[in-house]
């Protein structure tokens, strides 16, 4: 998909919008995508299963929010995270944090409760990291911190590469394409979403479990 300025202008007026109380934003691109058909299995608890990965997503992921900054539907990220990890032979769990958006404490929660120790935690406008239980949250094993470059393709190798490392492997990190122009151009527009996501948590509700339909 190409982003253009029109597309832009027109996401930071819907966003602008739907902060006013004026309309929902469905889409981080000006398309809207189908929500995730998610249902709630439970509290999160803390994963026995050495096979496993732990994806952490926030609340709004999937259903306020339905695609990344630069309109990737959800539904297709998390496809193709899991995909990855299949792939590697591995099983993943999805839970919804609820007293983050911060990629980094998203993420260090799912590799508390996960199995094998390591997590990965998405954020609604597709900023990721794959994390491990006994790094401090602000330390990851790999950081994907612009969403805009972020296609399907890396959302995959993310899912691939942490069933690696849940398997004891270390493997080479995921490529990551690098444009010093994404941040000036996406800064205004990452800001709003970020602030249209964070009317969702709720910081006395504990992460809860969650199967998804895809």
């Amino acid at each position: 998909m190409k982003i253009t300025e029109d597309i832009v202008r027109e996401v930071i007026l819907e966003v602008l919008r739907d902060l006013a109380g004026n309309g929902g934003l469905g889409s981080s691109a000006g398309k809207a995508s189908a929500p995730v058909e998610f249902k709630l299995i439970g509290p999160a608890k803390q994963g026995v299963d050495k096979n496993e990965v732990v994806i952490a997503i926030p609340p709004a992921f999937g259903t306020a929010m339905t695609s990344t900054i630069i309109g990737i539907p959800h539904q297709q990220v998390l496809r193709e995270i899991l995909a990855g990890i299949e792939e590697e032979g591995l099983k993943a769990r999805i839970i919804k944090v609820n007293r983050t958006v911060d990629v980094a404490f998203m993420s260090h929660d799912a590799a508390k409760l996960s199995g094998s120790g390591i997590g990965i935690g998405v954020q609604s406008r597709g900023t990721a990291v794959i994390h491990q239980k006994d790094l401090k949250p602000l330390q990851n094993l790999e950081l994907f911190s612009q969403s805009p470059l972020l296609d399907l393709a890396t959302f995959r190798a993310m899912g691939r590469n942490a069933a690696k490392y849940a398997k004891g492997d270390s493997p080479r990190p995921v490529p990551v394409r690098n444009d010093p122009m994404a941040r000036p151009r996406y800064q205004g527009l990452a800001a709003l979403l970020y602030n249209k996501e964070v009317q969702y948590l709720n910081p006395d509700k504990p992460p809860e479990e969650v199967a998804v339909r895809l």
